[in-house]
């Protein structure tokens, strides 16, 4: 399935049903006086949010969703069935803008979060309603409002805890189906990965996290260069970003350091989130180099790169490394959380 992470749809709200005009006509009962019913209400729209898909796909070709309309009242006072709400499913993750005044209207994160997006038309009043002392016969009646149509734009973010960054034959779509049951496209040879892919990280019983892997960046990415403009975005939800280096290019002409700063640059041009995020620098493929040329090669890296942060050194095609990897991973995340909560208690406890 083709990923899609920006798409518009148009919603439309049912409209609410009529009143009735109506009558009491019975044998024998003069005068019956008026019975039309309210007409009912017209369904609306909720986006509900589902983590079952991760793309807009769906959208590419249906793009308009209309609820039900409330049916008109009749005689006996009957008052029309109302209309259903509908519920259109999107990703979690997804942020819902108005195209037409570029309000955000809500950002749905949570499996089951629910948000209404167009309002439903009322039901019109039946003429029982304008009966009185003095207007025993009333022939008024009110239509039902139209309900609201909005113009929509779904924009997708990706939640993951993790995300890895750098330049493309990195090693990041090997690593994350070593970490994963993900299993992205590899090759040898630059932007295989054309799409983010996310993959389900075991670390122990009942503990895992989620990684995503997106193309490779290059330098000019934040001004649209290569495909990293398209996805960086997909970097802002994680907590946690790996920087991945290929220690020991091919090419004898790439820098490694230089590449490490051209994507430090692209990061900051993109958000300044992204930046403040914890990194940690991921060496990849040290099994291309000797026991004995490790220590030199990734010393001169540090050095000539200026990286003081947290320093992990793996194969992602042998594995090694990656399981220590995965547990730092883990304990980190589990910090977070525990501190994100203290604060959260503080926080309510201060408004108490």
């Amino acid at each position: 399935m083709k990923f899609v992470d920006e798409t518009t749809i148009r919603v439309i709200a049912g409209n609410g049903g009529h009143g009735c005009l109506s009558f009491r006509r019975e044998k024998y009962v003069e005068r019956g006086g008026p019975d039309g019913g309210d007409g009912g209400h017209g369904g609306d729209v909720w986006l509900v949010a589902d983590n079952s898909s991760n793309t807009l796909a769906d959208f590419r070709v249906a793009r308009k969703f209309r609820a039900e309309n409330g049916q008109p009242g009749a005689g006996r006072n009957k008052t029309g069935r109302s209309g259903e709400d509908l519920e259109v499913r999107v990703p979690c993750g997804t942020i819902v803008y108005d195209v037409d005044t570029g309000e955000l209207i809500g950002d749905l994160t949570r499996p089951g979060q629910r948000l209404k997006v167009a309002n439903a038309g009322r039901g019109g009043l039946g003429n029982t309603r304008f009966k009185s002392s003095v207007n025993r016969a009333p022939r008024k009646i009110t239509n039902g409002s139209p309900g609201e149509s909005r113009h929509l734009q779904l924009e997708l973010k990706l939640l993951a805890d993790v995300g890895l960054v750098g330049m493309p034959n990195a090693g990041k779509s090997t690593l994350i189906s070593a970490m994963s049951s993900a299993r992205p496209k590899v090759a040898d040879y630059p932007f295989t990965t054309l799409h983010p892919n996310l993959g389900v990280v075991s670390v122990g019983r009942l503990q895992s996290f989620v990684m995503a892997d997106v193309p490779g960046l290059i330098e000019g990415a934040a001004e649209g260069a290569g495909l990293g403009i398209q996805f960086l975005k997909h970097l802002q939800r994680t907590r946690l970003l790996l920087h991945l280096v290929d220690i020991s290019p091919p090419d004898p002409d790439d820098n490694p350091a230089s590449s490490f700063a051209a994507i430090e640059r692209e990061l900051a041009k993109f958000a300044d989130d992204l930046v403040d995020k914890p990194r940690w620098l991921i060496i990849n493929k040290v099994d291309l180099l000797a026991d004995d040329q490790l220590p030199a090669v990734r010393d001169a890296f540090l050095q000539e790169s200026g990286w003081t942060g947290p320093v992990f050194e793996v194969s992602a095609a042998s594995g090694k490394g990656t399981e220590a990897l995965a547990q730092a991973i883990m304990r980190h995340l589990e910090e977070v959380a525990a501190a994100e909560a203290e604060a959260a208690a503080e926080e309510a406890a201060a408004q108490d």
